[in-house]
């Protein structure tokens, strides 16, 4: 399988949601709730103050994610998806939604809590430094990033394992791996910023 040697583009994701509104079956997947599970359960706190979550699609994981947090910041590329999203939290007062394109729209600020599940492997490794750049500016002392990707084939720029590969590597002073597990499906990676 040949891989896309550009990120995606936010019309990849237009077109995608215009033909199918969940084209992940985020709402009906067995694997996907079990993999919702997982990422909250390997949250270290039971509350954030500040989140972010990166890629929220149509907002099944935000809306768990809202129960722990203050303020959570959810972005995407999509316009439909974000209105989805945006209905699916609309009891969640403490979350705000914005589209932006990563990494050249990264929002200011700085998180308690960063989520990037299912989108690393959406970007070339020269955006993924540009993303590896971004969570270093946006940690707090003891900030956690959550990492978590679909382990299978395709044609995406990178493959899982080298999108997280490639974050750890280059956040590595200031980000160190503090839970890290991986079914025969996905892997899933907590990492801490140093005190």
């Amino acid at each position: 399988m040949t891989r896309s040697t550009h990120s995606l583009t936010p019309d990849y994701f237009t077109e995608l949601y215009a033909s199918n509104p969940d084209p992940w079956g985020f709402t009906t997947s067995a694997y996907e709730q079990a993999k919702y599970e997982a990422t909250l359960a390997s949250l270290g706190q039971a509350n954030y103050a500040e989140a972010l979550e990166v890629g929220c699609s149509i907002g099944v994981l935000t809306r768990r994610l809202a129960e722990r947090c203050g303020r959570l910041l959810a972005l995407d590329v999509a316009p439909s998806a974000l209105e989805a999203a945006q209905a699916r939290c609309a009891d969640c007062p403490q979350v705000a939604f914005l589209r932006a394109a990563v990494p050249a729209e990264w929002p200011p600020g700085r998180f308690d809590l960063i989520v990037l599940s299912e989108v690393l492997y959406f970007f070339t490794p020269e955006d993924l430094a540009g993303i590896a750049d971004h969570l270093v500016a946006a940690l707090k002392p003891g900030t956690e990033v959550v990492l978590v990707h679909w382990l299978g084939e395709t044609n995406y720029p990178v493959s899982a394992d080298d999108a997280v590969e490639t974050i750890i590597a280059r956040t590595r002073d200031h980000l160190e791996p503090h839970r890290q597990e991986r079914t025969d499906r996905y892997r899933l990676d907590v990492l801490r910023a140093r005190a």
